[in-house]
């Protein structure tokens, strides 16, 4: 855990507190030589018991930490902790190309896709968010955001393999970020083979790492690749690599269905990020808060200024 700034130039501001240091100080020197001239505050003060210029610190004490709390504020002070899975919310992104028919991986790639996704939903808590998609050409949004597993297990199992040729994953990962638009933590989880012939994987990274979306990625089939219904389908494992470490994610290469299987096992433990947390909201409060006690004190007379 530890404190970041989203706008640090503006601690410079803090240069204000030994300024006002120094007034206290000063006016505790000087105001009562200058008042003296006009009215003898010393008698007043010993017949009725008042101290008017009162060394009690206080007020500036007070002062100084809502000076603190208002620049930290407006510089955007930002507690960074790790989170756990329990905190994300995911998208399963399913690659339904035509090079996903290849039969290197029993019965062929896309249905141990699709089993071992429904088994992943089965293994997590009831209340984790996870939303499908499947991809080739274009990508197609199966099941929006949902704690329902019934309904996640069979949007997973009615996923097709697409008829058109091409893979598109800068578009799944944008269809991804379109789901989780509103969750917190976000992580997506692409189960493809790597044959990208659409789009620029370059793009897919940068708009995954700007909208702070973690990618892990399995990469399925075999490298010596298997008979698909246009021919030799290979699995391409440099970019399903570079998504995944350029987004903090984990690649898993699986050649058959209990290497996928062991891979989401290893998925949940592994998705932990530093989630951020805006302070700027609490430290407004606190500076109100401050600020009404301050005036309270000194209506009461429990403090003098």
């Amino acid at each position: 855990m530890y404190f970041s700034f989203s706008n640090p130039e503006y601690l410079y501001l803090l240069f204000i507190i030994p300024l006002i240091i120094f007034l206290h100080f000063y006016s505790i020197r000087n105001v009562p030589k200058k008042s003296l001239r006009f009215a003898n505050f010393e008698a007043i003060a010993k017949v009725r018991g008042i101290d008017f210029y009162s060394k009690d610190i206080k007020i500036p004490f007070l002062n100084i930490l809502i000076v603190c709390l208002l620049v930290f504020s407006i510089s955007g002070l930002t507690l960074n902790k790790e989170v756990e899975a329990s905190s994300f919310s995911f998208v399963i992104a399913v690659d339904s190309s035509q090079s996903m028919g290849a039969t290197d991986i029993y019965p062929d790639r896309l249905s141990a896709a699709k089993e071992t996704a429904v088994d992943f939903v089965d293994s997590l808590p009831e209340d984790i968010r996870i939303g499908v998609i499947s991809f080739g050409g274009n990508s197609f949004i199966e099941q929006d955001i949902s704690e329902n597993k019934g309904l996640l297990k069979l949007s997973i199992n009615n996923i097709e393999s697409t008829k058109f040729g091409g893979t598109d994953i800068y578009e799944a990962i944008m269809a991804s970020s379109g789901i989780l638009k509103n969750e917190l933590n976000k992580a997506i989880i692409l189960l493809s083979d790597g044959q990208i012939n659409v789009g620029n994987i370059y793009d897919a990274v940068e708009y995954a790492r700007d909208k702070k979306i973690l990618v892990h990625t399995i990469g399925i089939g075999t490298v010596e690749g298997g008979n698909a219904s246009f021919g030799i389908s290979k699995l391409d494992e440099d970019i399903l690599k570079s998504l995944a470490y350029n987004t903090e994610g984990k690649y898993f290469n699986v050649d058959n269905k209990e290497k996928m299987q062991e891979s989401f096992k290893q998925i949940a433990p592994l998705t932990k990020r530093f989630g951020s947390i805006n302070l700027s909201v609490y430290l407004i409060i606190a500076v109100i808060t401050i600020f009404v006690l301050e005036q309270f004190l000194i209506n009461s007379g429990k403090i003098s200024v």
